[in-house]
This record gives C-alpha cells, structure tokens and sequence, in this order.
C-alpha cells in the first residue's frame, strides 16, 4: 500500500508541509507544500488537524514496576530506601503479573506516542526464567517495538547488598539465558522490531566477571549493553570507597566503555567523566520524570552533549515515574533542565524531542528511527491539539510540548495504523485495568 499522510497542521520535518508518502513501511516520499505524490496513492489520511513527529523511542523502563504504583510502601522515598521498601513486594513477581504489567506498559507507551521502548528486566524470582519471552509476545500482539534488556542481579543480601535472595541468580544461569535469548530474539537490520541488550542491573547487584562475559557477548553478537550507572550519589561514594575509583572508571575496568552502550540516569558524573564518557560515544538515558520523584538528582546533559555523548529519554519504571508517558518526559526534561542551568534558551522543546526521537535512537545504535527523512521506517505519531489545554497555540510543535500534549491521537509503526482515535485497535481498556489492578493488589498482598 501507498499511503499519503496529507497537509500536517504541523511536521518535524525540514519542507514536509504537504506531508509524507508510506510505502511497503518506509517513508517514500515527502512532500512539500502544494505538491501531490509522484504516483497513485491507495489510501489518504487528513492530519490537517494533527502535529506530526517522528515515532518517539523510549530507551529506559521496567515494566513489572507498574504493579506498584503510588505504592504506600516507596511513597516519597529516595533511591536506596525505595528500593528496600519494594524489593521484598517485587521478589513475588509471578509470569501472569509480568504479562499483564507489559501490556499495560507497552499500552500506555504507545498511547502517548511512543512507537519503541526498552524494558530493563531484571527481576527473575523462581518461576520467571521466561519473562523475556513473555515481554515479546505482549510486544508483537501490540506492535511495538521493543528492546529487552535483560537484566541480572548476582550479588544480594548475603555480600551485604540489597536485593533479597530470592532476586538473585546465579552467574552462570544469567549467561546461559543471554545466549539462549539473543538467538532465539535479536535481530539485527533495519525494521528490526524484536531486539535483545545485555544488562546487569547495577553496579552493585553484579559481579565484574558477568560484566566482563556481557561485554565479550555483545561484541560477538552485535548487540547493546546497558546498566543503571551514578543514579545515587550514595553509589558513587561506595564505588570511591570499596574500589577506589569513580563509576566510569569501573564501566572501563569492565569493557564496557564504548559506543556499544548506554546506561541509564547518568546524574552524578564530574566533568571529567563526562568528557571520558563523550570521547568513547556511550549514551546516556535522561529520565528526568523519575530523577525527580526520588530526589536523586539531575543530569548534565549539557557537559554530556558538549563532550560528544549521545542523550536519550526514558520513562524508568511505573514505581518511581507514575507513568509511561514518553511526551511527558519530553516536558518534564525541558523544565528540569531549564531549572538546572538557569537557562531558558539552553533547552527548548525541539532539545527534549531531539532526544526522544534521534538521540534514543542513537542509544540504540539505530539509524532507521528517530527522524522523518527519505528511506526510514514509518513510525509516526500525530497528535490533536483539540484540548482546551491547546486554545490559543500558536506554535504547534512547541505547544504540544509546553502546553502538556501527552496523548497521541494516531501511531504507526512500520507503516501500520497501531494506535487509532487514541487506543491500539482491539484492546479492550476498562478490561485491562480491573485485571492488572488485581494482579497488583494480589502481589501487594504476598508481601
């Protein structure tokens, strides 16, 4: 099929004011004002009343997280207290819970416009060595793209850190599942829809040795690694003292400092690390929403970009975030970024989508998302500004941002309609809550 995306109230795109042609799940053609495709279309759509950008990418979420939400036990908690509030309620993790947490998730993500995610699953009680698998499945059925980044924590309680026992698996298990999941999920090329990244969880869930074999995986497969990195300065200070080194040098000491990662949070890098970071090409997951809830601070994504860093945007998980709201981010990281540099100019709108779209992408080592230009993949979201919210926009493109746009009218992925008037097509919303509330309550109530 031919599809003509016509006349756009408003594009992120250079000259596109007569919109785009989709054909076979790529942008084929894009058109500027007044001008009609070069050949017969076989289907129009009228965003004369949408804002169209590219489709939005989240590069950072834990999806089970949203069985806790608001959750009495981690409200207004910073990072280390939060985590040992939730930990003994998510250790009871069950497949049924994680499946219907990632329809949620992937729901609300695409709801917003989000037409890539990652989720960063590291929790893998008894019972759950199939949560990848069972990620994927919810993935296809919806048609997202998804990364998993399978997580692992090898180190709990009994080396004296947090997690509790039954969190914990073993280093040898953890590796047999990276090679088992990438052969059977990660693919590689443009249009890829199903992707695999290597993560343990952090830097103190991990042993070196499963860093050091990750690194050696990546490399042999061509995928990404991935890791939670100077989110708390309580880790950097740790790192400093049991090792005697900061957290960068750590991802150095283990092969991971290159341009095949990116971690997540990144706040509490000094100068020096962040030039060290940039010079290497690591990207960095900005997560603005999150960061602030749990008061753990606020990245330098000035000094990261400055130093030739690639920056991101994730939604982190349900429990710190609220919600998996990738157009909130996009706000979200223009006030805080503005508050922290004192700076109105510094970060406008067009930053914090720049981040959500072609540096998310690049994160992801991706150049076939994250931008509307000729040959790459049709992921689309278009927005209404028909919200009171809206009354008065004169700038399309900054007002959905500024004026707190967080629903997505229309998604495509790929060149298909997977969002419409607002809901992917078929999935039954009120059903879904009651179910997911109750597998909530019912984990809440294993604690």
């Amino acid at each position: 099929m031919r599809s003509w995306i016509k006349t756009p109230l408003a594009i992120l795109a250079e000259d596109a004011g007569g919109g785009l042609v989709v054909e076979k799940g790529r942008i084929a053609e894009i058109l500027k004002p007044g001008q009609v495709p070069s050949k017969p279309v076989d289907e129009v759509f009228d965003a004369s009343r949408h804002v169209v950008l590219p489709g939005l990418i989240n590069t950072h979420q834990h999806f089970f997280q949203n069985l806790t939400r608001a959750h009495p036990l981690g409200i207004n908690k910073q990072l280390a207290p939060w985590l040992g509030a939730l930990y003994p309620v998510w250790q009871n993790l069950e497949p049924e819970m994680l499946r219907l947490a990632a329809r949620v998730a992937i729901a609300e993500l695409m709801m917003s416009g989000a037409t890539t995610a990652v989720d960063h699953q590291y929790m893998f009680p008894p019972g759950m060595q199939h949560a990848v698998d069972i990620e994927f499945e919810e993935a296809e059925k919806l048609g997202i793209r998804l990364v998993v980044a399978r997580g692992a924590t090898v180190m709990g309680q009994a080396q004296g850190r947090a997690a509790p026992a039954r969190m914990v698996e073993a280093e040898d298990d953890v590796l047999a599942d990276f090679e088992r999941i990438l052969a059977r999920y990660h693919h590689r090329g443009e249009g890829a829809m199903r992707q695999v990244a290597l993560a343990p969880t952090a830097l103190l869930a991990v042993s070196d040795r499963l860093m050091m074999e990750s690194a050696i995986l990546a490399d042999r497969h061509d995928c990404r690694l991935h890791t939670h990195l100077a989110e708390s300065a309580d880790e950097v200070d740790w790192c400093h003292a049991n090792r005697g080194y900061g957290t960068v040098d750590w991802l150095e000491e283990v092969g991971w400092l290159s341009n095949r990662t990116w971690v997540a949070h990144g706040i509490h890098f000094s100068d020096a690390e962040c030039r060290k970071l940039g010079r290497h090409g690591v990207g960095i997951c900005h997560c603005p929403t999150s960061n602030a809830i749990l008061a753990s601070g606020l990245c330098k994504t000035r000094e990261l970009e400055a130093a030739g860093a690639v920056v991101g945007l994730g939604s982190d998980g349900g429990a710190s975030a609220g919600a998996a709201n990738i157009m909130e981010e996009i706000r979200h990281a223009v006030m805080v970024n503005r508050l922290h540099y004192g700076d109105a100019a510094g970060t406008t709108h067009l930053d914090a989508l720049r981040w959500a779209t072609e540096g998310s992408a690049a994160c992801l080592g991706r150049s076939d998302i994250g931008l509307i230009a000729l040959g790459k993949q049709a992921d689309l979201s278009l927005y209404k500004l028909d919200e009171l919210r809206f009354s008065g926009v004169q700038d399309p493109i900054a007002g959905l941002v500024l004026s707190g746009g967080h629903r997505a009218d229309r998604v495509m992925v790929g060149g298909a309609w997977r969002v419409v008037d607002g809901v992917p097509p078929g999935l039954d919303i009120e059903r879904l809550m009651a179910e997911h509330s109750a597998l909530a309550r019912s984990l809440s109530r294993q604690a």
